[in-house]
C-alpha cells in the first residue's frame, strides 16, 4: 500500500494494529517533513506595502518637488536618449522590426524617430526602445547597469503624441520612471543580474508603467495595479547579449509598461503586493531582496541624479579599457605595427560579459574586450563607427586583437583597468584607470553630450534640424507640448 499522505498512513494503522506504532511514527515523520517544507517556503518576515508605498509616491510627486540638479539630469537623460535613438533609427535591426510589425500595427498614433513610418503607441514605443539600445550607447545607472531612458522615454514620448503633455509633466514622468526602475533594480542587484536576467528589461518595465501611469493620471490603487501588471511582464535574458535580441528587451519593457498602465487605467486589477509578496516579482526572480532600497528616502534621495552617459558605444565594463587605450595611443602617437602585446588586468566580469575573442559582426564586437582595445588603439575612438561590421572585419584590428592579453586580477574593480603595452622596441607604456570618462567621477559635459548627439545624428538629420532638436531637449521644461520633440525628429 503506497502511503502517500498522513491520512492514508493513519488509515493503515487502523487496519493493521500490530504495526500501529511503526505506522504512527511514519505519520509523525510525514507531518514534520511537511512542516519543514512550509517553513522553507515561507519567509520569516514578509515586508508590507512596498508596492503601495512606491505607487503612492509616484502618484503624488509633483514637478515642483524635484530639486534643480535632478531636473538637470533628467534633461541630460532626454538629450542623450533622443541622440542615440536617432542614431540607431536606420540600423538593420530597426528595418527588420518595422517590416515585421508594420502590417499588424494599429492606428498611426506615434512616430519612429527619423523614419516616415508611424505606428500605434505600443509598437512605436517598442521600436524606439530598440533603436535607443542597438548601439549600446545609451545612459547607464552604474549601480545596477540599468539603461533607464530606453524603457521610460520611449513609452512617454509615444504617449505624448496621443494626448497633450506639457514639457514639465513629461520631464516629471521621465524622472519618476527612472527613479522607479532604478530603486527596484537596487533591491535585487547584483543577484538578479547574476542569475542571467537583463535588468534593463526586467526593472525597466516598472519605470515605463510608472511614467505612463503618471501621464494617464492614475490614482493610487490604479498605480498599484499598473506596477503589479508590470511585475507580471519581466523581459530579457543575458544570453541575448551580442544579438538583436538585447535591444529587444528595453523596447519590450517600454511597450509592456504602457500596456500595464492602460489596463490599470480601466481598473484591470492585480495583486496589491506584486513586488514584495512571497510569490511576487522580487522573491521569484532574485535571491536578494532589499526593499528599503525601494521605499527609503522617496522624494529626498534620487537615483535619477546618478545616471551616466556613455562616451563609448559598448558595455560599460569595457569603458576603462578603451579609455586607457585611447590615452596611451594619443600620448605616445602609437601605431598598431609598433605593438608587441597589450596586457590588461581586469575584473572577472569583464571576461564574463566581453570575452568574445573573434567577434563576427559589430554587435558581437560590443562584447569583445579584444576588439574594444584593438579598435581604440587603431582609431583612437570607441563610438558607433568603431563597433560596426566594417571595424570588426578590419585586418589591422583583427591582427591586433590576437595581441590583447586580459588577466583576471584580484582587487581590480569593474570600473578600473591596469594596462601595459609592450612595444617591439622594448619600451613599455602603462596606464591605470580608476574612473573612466563617462563615470560619475569623470562625467561627460553638456558640450560632450552635444558632440555625441551631433555625431550620431550627422548624415541622418539635416544640420539645422540637429541644432533645433537639441534645443528642444534642453528646453523641455518650457514646452507647451512635449510631442514637439517627436515632430522635429521625423522627416518632413
Amino acid at each position: 500500500m503506497p502511503f502517500t499522505d498522513r491520512r492514508s498512513i493513519l488509515r493503515a494503522a487502523a487496519m493493521f494494529p500490530v504495526f500501529a506504532g511503526v505506522i504512527t511514527e511514519m505519520a509523525s515523520a510525514q507531518t514534520a517533513s511537511t512542516d519543514a517544507q512550509k517553513i522553507a517556503l515561507d519567509p520569516i518576515e514578509t515586508p508590507k506595502d512596498v508596492t503601495r508605498i512606491l505607487a503612492r509616491y509616484v502618484v503624488t510627486a509633483r514637478y515642483g518637488d524635484l530639486p534643480e540638479n535632478v531636473r538637470k539630469e533628467g534633461v541630460r537623460t532626454l538629450l542623450n536618449w533622443v541622440g542615440v535613438t536617432i542614431g540607431g533609427s536606420h540600423h538593420q535591426t530597426i528595418d527588420i522590426a518595422v517590416s515585421a510589425l508594420g502590417p499588424f500595427s494599429g492606428p498611426p498614433q506615434a512616430s519612429i524617430l527619423w523614419r516616415r513610418e508611424r505606428f500605434d503607441i505600443m509598437n512605436a514605443a517598442f521600436i524606439n526602445g530598440v533603436s535607443s539600445h542597438i548601439f549600446d550607447y545609451d545612459d547607464t545607472h552604474l549601480k545596477t547597469i540599468i539603461h533607464p531612458a530606453g524603457p521610460v522615454a520611449s513609452a512617454i514620448l509615444a504617449m505624448s503624441e496621443m494626448q497633450p503633455v506639457s514639457g514639465r509633466d513629461f520631464l516629471n514622468a521621465l524622472i519618476l520612471g527612472t527613479e522607479t526602475e532604478c530603486r527596484i533594480g537596487n533591491a535585487v542587484y547584483p543577484n538578479h543580474f547574476d542569475m542571467g536576467w537583463h535588468i534593463t528589461g526586467t526593472a525597466g518595465v516598472f519605470g515605463a508603467a510608472a511614467a505612463a501611469g503618471k501621464l494617464l493620471g492614475l490614482n493610487e490603487q490604479q498605480m498599484v495595479w499598473a506596477l503589479g501588471l508590470a511585475a507580471s511582464q519581466p523581459v530579457g535574458l543575458r544570453e541575448s547579449f551580442g544579438s538583436m535580441n538585447k535591444s529587444f528587451n528595453p523596447g519590450r519593457a517600454a511597450s509592456n509598461g504602457i500596456f500595464a498602465a492602460l489596463l490599470a487605467s480601466k481598473n484591470f486589477t492585480s495583486s496589491n503586493g506584486m513586488i514584495e509578496a512571497k510569490r511576487g516579482w522580487a522573491n521569484t526572480i532574485s535571491t536578494k531582496q532589499d526593499y528599503k532600497e525601494i521605499t527609503d528616502g522617496l522624494g529626498r534621495r534620487y537615483e535619477a541624479v546618478l545616471n551616466s552617459y556613455k562616451p563609448f558605444a559598448c558595455g560599460i565594463v569595457l569603458h576603462p579599457a578603451i579609455d586607457a587605450a585611447i590615452q596611451l595611443r594619443n600620448d605616445n602617437k602609437l601605431t598598431a605595427d609598433q605593438i608587441e602585446r597589450v596586457e590588461i588586468k581586469v575584473n572577472p566580469l569583464v571576461l564574463e560579459l566581453t570575452g568574445k575573442k573573434t567577434p563576427r559582426d559589430g554587435l558581437e564586437g560590443k562584447f569583445s574586450v579584444y576588439h574594444a582595445v584593438a579598435i581604440a588603439l587603431v582609431e583612437g575612438a570607441g563610438g558607433e563607427k568603431q563597433f560596426s561590421d566594417r571595424a570588426v572585419a578590419d585586418p589591422t584590428v583583427t591582427a591586433l586583437r590576437k595581441k590583447i592579453i586580459p588577466v583576471i586580477t584580484p582587487g581590480i574593480d569593474t570600473a578600473q583597468i591596469d594596462m601595459t603595452i609592450v612595444l617591439k622596441d622594448g619600451r613599455t607604456l602603462h596606464r591605470y584607470i580608476q574612473h573612466a570618462v563617462g563615470s560619475l567621477e569623470v562625467p561627460m559635459s553638456d558640450k560632450a553630450l552635444e558632440m555625441k548627439f551631433a555625431d550620431l545624428a550627422g548624415g541622418i538629420l539635416p544640420g539645422p534640424v540637429i541644432r533645433q532638436a537639441m534645443d528642444l531637449c534642453w528646453n523641455v521644461e518650457n514646452l507647451g507640448d512635449a510631442a514637439d520633440i517627436a515632430k522635429i525628429c521625423v522627416p518632413s
